[in-house]
């Protein structure tokens, strides 16, 4: 269950607005700016986990002083928030039915985003529901820069970002909202 951890932003955020990104890079994701790793695109949906056991999970944040839903599994706590992101049976997620209607075919072992018509707005544009297996995202050629990552993101509003990945398995993210 610890295949997730919080994607550090490519960009240190802004103190004052935590909305926005300073041009200073985030010292732990100085390696994309080095030129390291491949970018992926980030789809906007909900994150769901199939684990070697084949049971399925819904990500879940539980904001400080909430009770943990049953059979909850945290990972880990956010020093800045206080939100303890965790996994959550799916059958009882709120997106439960629309991940079974997903579920088509078979899956592999991993995090997956669970992406459609009635997720987040269906931002994505698809018809019903899908999974998009996140080690099969899209590839990119993308800038590294921040005024070039802008300019990239900008002209293409359908992505909700992009997600970098190092051979060691650190990773690396900057969100179209970022700059919007």
């Amino acid at each position: 269950m610890s295949f997730m951890q919080k994607i550090p932003t490519l960009f240190q955020r802004d103190p004052d607005d935590r909305k926005r990104v300073l041009p200073e890079a985030n010292p732990v994701c100085q390696w994309v700016l080095d030129g390291e790793g491949v970018a992926t695109r980030k789809y906007d949906g909900t994150c769901v986990l199939l684990d070697d056991d084949g049971a399925w999970w819904a990500r879940r944040e539980v904001r400080p002083g909430r009770t943990r839903p049953p059979g909850y599994r945290p990972v880990m706590t956010d020093d800045n928030t206080g939100k303890t992101v965790g996994w959550e049976p799916i059958t009882q997620s709120s997106y439960a039915r629309y991940h079974a209607e997903a579920i088509g075919g078979r899956f592999q072992p991993g995090t997956y985003e669970l992406i459609g018509e009635k997720i987040n707005g269906n931002p994505e544009g698809v018809r019903g529901h899908q999974l998009v297996r996140h080690a099969d995202a899209d590839r990119l050629d993308v800038p590294r820069d921040l005024d070039g990552l802008r300019t990239w993101l900008l002209a293409h509003p359908r992505f909700e970002g992009i997600v970098w990945h190092h051979a060691d398995g650190r990773r690396a993210k900057i969100k179209y909202r970022d700059f919007a």
